[in-house]
């Protein structure tokens, strides 16, 4: 991990918390730009600023002026109705491109926003980097092995999640029973899970007989460095509660947030992770 100072660019969920909690270990500089509407409230104790989607301007500024060498993006951000945006005066000059990089989808999207901020002279740093390569490893994380089927059923998730990837639609599906049950899209993991688990009974597990998997994989096309997939322990739950047997993803190429509350999760509930070997 770099030694200078760090602008993190947070959207929701626990990852950037889990990279500013980091920071604090590390005693590494940090300055958090809450993004409007999805960062979590308790980024407000970090010194930072709150900006829109739109408002690079303030944001670039912001940065410069807390003499941040490196930039973070991490955490959950919806794609915004560009119609509605508000931006600055630079984002006023940088939306056609964007919306043009859009049009090409999420990944384009990505790589045109990390190449405002390159272009400025920041260096792109992973998540995985910052938590010190905490990404899942190969085999059984905790002490729940899967059975021949449901690694079956994870290595089948795990395909479609990547042939899904191709199409720059998501990063996560749901096998069960050699059934594809859900392939996440713009709703997110979390909205995937509880789909399935509004499914009929006979197509899915139940809490005292689970079955089937979430596999969650990088689109192929993807930078790893903004849009690594992310596991925690509310992916655990809730795979739990859609009765499905257990979580996996490809090893070193799922990141962790907090390891130990996963296992703990996980044993707790009768659940494997497992971390698909593809060295």
């Amino acid at each position: 991990m770099s030694a200078g100072k760090l602008g993190l660019i947070a959207g929701g969920g626990a990852l950037p918390l889990a990279i500013a909690a980091r920071c604090d270990v590390e005693a590494r500089p940090l300055f958090v730009v809450r993004l409007t509407s999805f960062a979590d409230p308790h980024l407000v104790r970090y010194t930072g600023i709150e900006a829109g989607m739109a408002e690079i301007g303030k944001v670039l500024s912001a940065l410069k002026a807390a003499g941040c060498t490196a930039v973070c993006f991490a955490g959950t951000v919806s794609r915004p109705d560009f119609k509605a945006l508000k931006p600055d005066l630079k984002g006023a000059t940088l939306l056609p491109g964007i919306i043009a990089a859009a049009t090409r989808g999420d990944d384009a999207l990505l790589r045109k926003i990390l190449s405002i901020f390159e272009a400025e002279g920041y260096a792109i740093e992973g998540a995985d980097d910052i938590l010190g390569g905490d990404t899942l490893p190969a085999g059984a994380l905790g002490r729940v092995q899967p059975d021949a089927v449901q690694l079956a059923d994870l290595k089948k998730a795990l395909h479609v999640a990547e042939k899904a990837g191709e199409l720059d639609i998501g990063q996560g599906a749901v096998v069960c029973d050699g059934l594809v049950l859900a392939v996440e899209a713009q709703e997110g993991t979390d909205a995937m899970l509880a789909r399935v688990a509004g499914l009929p009974a006979d197509l899915r597990g139940s809490a005292g007989a689970p079955k089937g998997a979430l596999g969650k994989a990088p689109k192929p096309i993807q930078d790893l460095r903004v849009d690594m997939p992310v596991i925690g322990t509310r992916t655990v739950e809730m795979a739990a509660a859609a009765g499905l047997a257990g979580v996996g993803g490809i090893a070193g190429r799922l990141i962790l947030i907090d390891r130990a509350a996963i296992v703990e999760a996980a044993d707790r509930l009768g659940l494997f992770v497992w971390g698909e070997d593809r060295s």
